[in-house]
């Protein structure tokens, strides 16, 4: 029989407010790794890298990271540039190597633990181009810039900011302090900088220290900042990359190492080839920044898929990209580091094989437990592009996968035996008390998936999921508010970069 609990009617139950509280910010893998490779595989490619490095070695064409090397015990033809690496150096780096990293922001609320099970969600990245459905595809520029600033910050799934669309309306001398003072003053999670210089790194270092108050030693003592080093494959290490891990892992902050090994072109066509190749150079970065800093915070790294071997043009969410992605994590796990991977898309626009490419490539990253998935929503054009509709629906799938990373209780009420008592056979379970209790935290609301019928949605306009989220990221910016203390930060960096900006800024080449 049914109690006057059960039967409350739906005006009362719509005055409640919403019971559901969901919380993206920090996440753990909620599945165990998975494998596509033996462990007689894993160790072949590790002691394969290995042979790479100490046989063919790496072309290094910075002199002072040759000397470092040397210094550490490598062999080193400054006549060639070339760097053989032993395998004890590389034992030694990965014993130095943390294994667990804090990775701060400018709100503590926002701070990340970098580790092996941990989840973090990093949005497109290095895109030169912008693209929407109001305003279409266009050079980035510092609005475009700021608004994908917004964006990130808006959504609590991004965990870490990334440099969507490029300000190339900036010149280039002084694009990193648009770039840093857009990220102090647009949002309050983890920052990134581009290792695109000495001078503009240290420029980066100093307003981050400016605008978060700290000294030289605490801002050493924690990852304020991250970048991301991409070796030349095959087997070679440029000047900016390798003053990249030499002044992060100097001073104290997170260089992430990234081959980008697209199989079939930078790299050998097999998947456990791209692998051998991808493993050697990241444990020559890995081990040129421990040689640098004994401790420094490092990250293992990968990004790798095929090309078409038609077009030559690189793939993503592919089936090889999907092993690549679980074969790295399998030799990030043999190593022992925390590791980035990525998704990604080649589409050209934001449907269906763009969701679908990006999907894959989610997935291959949750099933390797990747600790950082770097370019997850947004990236067009295999990364030329950022596009705002395909931002937001990646969204909606970073938030399915943060909704499983939360276990299920399993308590004893969640069986649902009254439910089930209450219930005749033929009838519903949607005037129970179990879901009367139940209703409005049950389960996840979409973002942008219309879950009507036909005629409901063709009354209301017959949208596609493309044309919804173009409403929301309008109206995202649209009621966008700094988070509290920006205007702060803003201030205490002002006068720094106004004197920097007189002095002629920092060449990248400087």
């Amino acid at each position: 029989m049914d109690t006057p609990h059960r039967r409350k009617g739906r005006a009362a139950r719509q005055s409640e407010a919403p019971a559901r509280v969901v919380n993206y910010s920090r996440l753990r893998h909620p599945f165990a790794p998975q494998n596509v490779l033996s462990e007689d595989a894993v160790a072949a490619i590790h002691t394969t890298a290995l042979k790479v490095l100490e046989d063919l070695g790496v072309k290094v064409l910075l002199p002072e990271a040759r000397r470092i090397y040397s210094v550490g015990g490598a062999i080193v033809d400054d006549a060639t540039e070339m760097v053989r690496i032993g395998v004890d150096m590389v034992e030694d780096a990965l014993a130095t190597a943390p294994k667990s990293i804090l990775m701060r922001a400018p709100n503590p609320r926002r701070d990340l633990t970098y580790e092996d099970g941990a989840l973090v969600f990093s949005p497109a990245g290095g895109c030169p181009n912008a693209t929407d459905r109001i305003r279409g595809r266009r050079p980035g520029n510092l609005a475009t810039f700021e608004e994908t600033l917004k964006l990130h910050q808006s959504f609590d799934v991004i965990h870490k900011l990334g440099p969507s669309a490029e300000p190339q309306d900036v010149p280039a001398h002084l694009r990193h302090y648009a770039m840093m003072q857009g990220q102090l003053a647009l949002a309050d999670k983890p920052l990134f900088v581009y290792a695109r210089g000495r001078r503009q790194v240290e420029d980066s270092f100093a307003m981050i220290r400016l605008a978060m108050g700290l000294n030289e030693e605490e801002f050493g003592n924690s990852a304020w900042a991250t970048t991301v080093i991409n070796t030349n494959s095959p087997r070679q290490l440029d000047k900016p990359m390798a003053e990249g891990i030499i002044d992060f892992a100097r001073a104290g902050q997170l260089s992430i190492i990234t081959p980008f090994c697209l199989a079939g072109a930078m790299a050998p066509v097999t998947v456990e080839g791209a692998l051998v190749l991808q493993h050697a150079e990241c444990l020559a970065g890995i081990t040129l920044a421990q040689l640098a800093k004994p401790g420094a915070p490092v990250s293992y790294g990968g990004f790798s898929s095929n090309v078409d071997m038609k077009s030559g043009a690189p793939a993503f969410g592919t089936p090889a990209h999907i092993q690549l992605a679980i074969g790295t994590g399998q030799l990030a796990r043999h190593v022992g580091l925390p590791w980035r991977s990525a998704a990604g898309s080649a589409s050209n626009v934001a449907d269906m094989q763009a969701a679908g490419e990006n999907h894959m490539g989610l997935w291959a990253n949750l099933m390797a437990n990747a600790t950082l998935v770097v370019h997850s929503a947004g990236w067009l054009e295999g990364g030329l592009t950022f596009g705002y509709e395909k931002f937001i629906n990646d969204i909606e799938a970073l938030q399915i996968i943060a909704e499983i990373c939360t276990p299920l209780a399993s308590l004893p009420d969640d069986l649902a035996w009254e439910a089930l008592s209450d219930v005749q056979p033929g009838g519903h379970f949607f005037a129970t008390q179990h879901t009367m209790e139940r209703f409005n935290r049950a389960f996840y609301a979409p973002l942008v998936a219309d879950l009507t019928n036909h005629g409901t949605w063709q009354a209301a306009g017959a949208q596609t999921a493309t044309e919804r989220a173009t409403a929301i990221w309008q109206k995202v910016l649209a009621d966008y508010t700094p988070p509290p203390g920006a205007a702060e930060r803003i201030e205490r960096i002002a006068r720094f970069v106004a004197d920097r900006t007189a002095a002629g800024g920092a060449s990248p080449s400087d």
